[in-house]
């Protein structure tokens, strides 16, 4: 078997300085620094892949209050999902060397993780970086909470982003009859319905509520909503509400993304009295409630991809001195689906390329 031989050194994204305000690039650091030798316990990864997500956001700006991740300080190096190779482990570790692993030390190119916290990828997704896909959140909430019937009109806000362009597909899947999604522009709009199957989009910033885009769009009322933003098209959301429809919270980003907050609060105007009258049920989805869903979710989203029947969309940036920008992009909505970043020691690729299923 030949031996890999590992450089001396790896890089990594560091937070420079706590911005005042949404982070730019210029709040964060590439630095190099060297490989550490794993110790009993523990494996070093070679990533290939991370997700760049706006919770980070929230984790920059300090309002971390009931979160289980860490705030992060000046000079913390970031984290997220990941995934890679083990590529160095003590004798008799378990990941073995040259095992692909899933872990949530992302933004650097060698990771030193514990064992326990690795998860071998198998084989249940076809691809890799699909292991990034943010779709066991979209999946828990359309079966548990919003409980989506065969018929259904569903609303999915926040479609064109990494938990709507899969919440829209999850939804059609399990039975709806008709998917409407909101979004910020008319291209991205265009590409949830020939892509992606949504059957009306709704556009903010329009000069024209949403409210009365949903009332035409949709003018019997939603059964069911996936709710990834808050703020005022939650609001809207509500108002089009049937009788006993469901509506599943699981994004906060007209708070996360907000220039004025620090990423912890999205206040919406709710009407309690149409919530009494409707008989509406409004819940939060985590996952930490719903422990089986991940596996649940990863058969059937490997059956589907393998099928055709739904897709992962997410746009490759390749490089990890270009992560912090990703951020910034990500953050001022400038990209389709989830935002992935491919190191150039894990594949070879064109940075900026928008990838469909791996």
């Amino acid at each position: 078997m030949p031996v890999t031989v590992l450089p001396r050194t790896g890089r990594e994204v560091r937070l420079a300085a706590v911005p005042d305000g949404l982070p730019a690039p210029e709040h964060f650091a590439v630095v190099e620094t060297p490989l550490p030798e794993p110790e009993p316990g523990q494996v070093l990864v070679r990533n290939t892949h991370f997700l760049v997500f706006p919770g980070l956001r929230t984790l920059i700006g300090g309002e971390t209050d009931g979160l289980p991740l860490p705030l992060l300080h000046a000079g913390d190096t970031l984290f997220g999902p990941a995934v890679g190779e083990v590529v160095a482990a003590p004798p008799g570790s378990t990941p073995r060397t040259g095992t692909a692993v899933t872990h949530m030390l992302g933004w650097r190119e060698y990771a030193l993780v514990p064992a326990a916290a690795c998860t071998p990828l198998g084989d249940a997704l076809p691809h890799p970086v699909e292991h990034l896909a943010q779709g066991s959140a979209a999946y828990g909430a359309l079966t548990r909470l919003a409980g989506i019937r065969p018929g259904d009109v569903v609303l999915v806000t926040g479609a064109a982003g990494a938990v709507g362009t899969l919440a829209g597909q999850i939804a059609r899947l399990l039975g709806a009859a008709k998917v409407i999604g909101t979004t910020g522009t008319p291209a991205k709009a265009a590409r949830l319905v020939s892509e992606l199957g949504y059957d009306a989009v709704l556009l903010r910033g329009t000069g024209r509520p949403l409210a009365a885009q949903l009332a035409e769009a949709a003018p019997e009322g939603v059964d069911a909503v996936l709710d990834t933003v808050g703020g005022e098209q939650l609001t809207a959301a509500l108002g089009a509400a049937r009788q006993g429809a469901r509506v599943a919270l699981v994004g906060t980003l007209a708070g996360q993304l907000s220039r004025r907050r620090a990423g912890g609060s999205a206040p919406a105007e709710i009407d309690t009295f149409r919530i009494v009258v409707k008989g509406l049920s409004l819940r939060g989805y985590s996952g930490a409630d719903h422990p089986d869903v991940a596996d649940e979710w990863a058969g059937r989203f490997g059956g589907w991809l393998r099928s055709g029947e739904i897709t992962f969309p997410h746009t490759r940036i390749t490089g990890i001195e270009r992560a912090p920008r990703a951020l910034q992009e990500l953050i001022e909505g400038r990209h389709f689906g989830a935002v992935v970043v491919e190191l150039r020691s894990g594949a070879a690729g064109g940075g900026g390329e928008e990838g469909g299923s791996g």
